[in-house]
């Protein structure tokens, strides 16, 4: 298995922005020194009271600075915000910069208030992000320069300046559960994984699936599944679940609507609930709406706290039965001090790392 560290980068009360960014540096030099593989970073915008990251380019360079081996990028970038030659060239200059260290996330993005104040249209984001493979790969061809006419993007007679250290680019990750995205992953030779709201059960046939379109391509190396969730761990389970239950169910409070004057959080979390009634993903609709209920959390092993031994198990069962092989947990959530942040990672690092490390779940 592999393991990454995954980052909302949530903003903190009584933090600013760069004294958030500075602990993260400190969480990721951790990550570093005790054997993590990965670390990621989402792309949001226009939430100064949810994430503080809207520039995963920024985060990767300024990660990079400051790490060694950690292989470092975007969860991924949100394609249809960008001019295609102009994230074709940040991309490069990205992997140059951290030496080939990069991995390429590319999402179409997930929240519609994220396109509204750049003038673009939510319903058109799914294409544009999958024809982006396309284009990066003439982009990034051996001739140059390069055209490229699609349905989506055209560009004529281009010269890349700068070509990424990895050839013909990063490694790519596309995070989605849709069965006609995974087909499009295993066809071009991109990373999958899903996060805790998709129920592991619900998951495992359409990775099964996605290993077997794997294979039938030819693809020479193992697959990439990945799976996120919030992850705790203290010396006991006792202690870990003292400190972390209940801030686990207020880890993804950045996912409800800015508070209403007077609004409860118990209102907003009702809100929220009642968005996924009826949905067609009755399992995903029911952790949704449970996503703030931490015995409901815990009950369902949707969060993983504990000893080392106790995340260990937690983490080898479910990637058995969710089909994933890379860990991505999200260890800086709530308000969790930063001393028992960091002891958790060091935790994970030292002992939950090696415990699963040569554990194959595929």
């Amino acid at each position: 298995m592999k393991f990454a560290h995954f980052s909302h980068i949530w903003a903190k009360p009584g933090m600013t922005p760069h004294e958030r960014y500075e602990q993260l540096w400190r969480e990721l030099k951790l990550c570093d020194e005790t054997g993590f593989d990965h670390s990621f970073c989402v792309e949001h915008h226009f939430r100064p009271d949810e994430s503080w990251m809207s520039s995963p380019s920024l985060y990767a360079v300024g990660a990079g600075a400051r790490t060694k081996r950690l292989r470092l990028g975007p969860m991924g970038y949100i394609v249809p915000l960008y001019h295609p030659l102009r994230l074709a060239e940040e991309i490069a200059i990205v992997d140059q910069m951290l030496d080939g260290r990069m991995e390429l996330g590319l999402v179409p993005g997930i929240n519609a208030d994220y396109f509204r104040p750049f003038g673009l249209d939510y319903a058109q984001r799914k294409s544009p992000t999958l024809e982006f493979v396309d284009y990066l790969r003439a982009a990034f061809g051996d001739t140059q320069p390069f055209s490229f006419h699609g349905a989506e993007f055209h560009t004529d007679n281009a010269r890349i300046s700068v070509q990424p250290v990895q050839r013909p680019h990063p490694p790519l990750w596309m995070m989605s559960r849709d069965p006609q995205t995974l087909e499009f992953c295993a066809k071009n030779a991109i990373s999958p994984g899903y996060f805790l709201v998709y129920p592991r059960a619900d998951a495992a046939p359409r990775y099964r699936k996605f290993l077997e379109d794997w294979n039938r391509a030819g693809w020479p190396s193992r697959p990439n599944i990945a799976y996120c969730t919030v992850v705790y761990v203290d010396d006991t389970d006792d202690k870990a679940m003292e400190t972390a239950l209940f801030r686990s169910s207020r880890a993804y409070e950045g996912f409800l609507a800015p508070p209403k004057p007077g609004e409860t959080f118990e209102q907003r979390a009702a809100e929220h609930a009642k968005m996924f009634v009826g949905r067609g993903e009755p399992g995903a609709s029911e952790i949704m709406q449970h996503l703030f209920d931490a015995d409901y959390l815990f009950k369902h092993d949707l969060v993983f706290i504990g000893s080392p031994d106790t995340v260990s198990r937690k983490i080898r069962a479910a990637a058995a039965a969710g089909v994933f092989n890379v860990f991505m947990g999200e260890f800086n959530f709530s308000d969790l001090p930063e001393d028992a942040l960091m002891r958790s990672i060091r935790l994970f690092g030292e002992k939950v790392i090696p415990a699963l490390r040569h554990y194959e779940p595929f």
